[in-house]
């Protein structure tokens, strides 16, 4: 069940769900809009090595926007920080974003329960287009969980993404074991 604009109104005032910063005019019918934050990121080699620490460069998106090229990754953070903590957070593009050709997650459109952060997005496009900071580029849409839980992110100690940040995240695959 996912839920609507009236139960995460209620999530957001018994604290389970946090949003920063929160403007009531982004919350729709089941989902809440969330912008791109000011920085991206590429990484610095052409191939990339699961079993290592592929290296980022970050820079800020100027106020005349960035041109976003094809056949490129960029690593993208939402410019809003969110805590999830009995529900599970999906984030998924917007239509209209979707229509200019920009895809904004390869695979990780889902959260876990206890995921307290900025949302790193995986950026990709089909042709050359214009961003800029602060543009609507997705919707969270939160699920009902069933069932109590064990390992919430925020306290796993192995989870790899729990350190606060304003800056996109690079893959750490490379912590995995294999």
């Amino acid at each position: 069940m996912i839920l609507t604009d009236r139960q995460i109104l209620e999530e957001i005032e018994k604290r389970t769900i946090l949003i920063e910063p929160y403007d009531r005019t982004c919350l729709g019918t089941n989902s809440y809009d969330v912008h791109l934050g000011k920085y991206l990121a590429t990484y610095n080699d052409e191939v990339l090595d699961a079993r290592q620490h592929n290296k980022i460069t970050v820079f800020e998106i100027p106020e005349e926007g960035y041109v976003l090229e094809p056949g490129k990754l960029y690593l993208g953070v939402t410019e809003e920080y969110t805590e999830t903590h009995a529900h599970v957070p999906f984030l998924e593009g917007k239509s209209s974003v979707g229509r200019l050709g920009i895809d904004i997650h390869a695979t990780a459109g889902k959260g876990d329960v206890g995921f307290c952060n900025h949302w790193t997005l995986e950026i990709s496009v089909s042709q050359k287009v214009r961003v800029y900071h602060n543009m609507p580029i997705g919707q969270l849409i939160y699920f009902v969980v069933n069932g109590g839980i064990e390992n919430y992110y925020n306290k796993k100690s192995n989870a790899k993404y729990n350190d606060r940040t304003v800056y996109p995240v690079e893959s750490m695959m490379w912590k995995n074991k294999f």
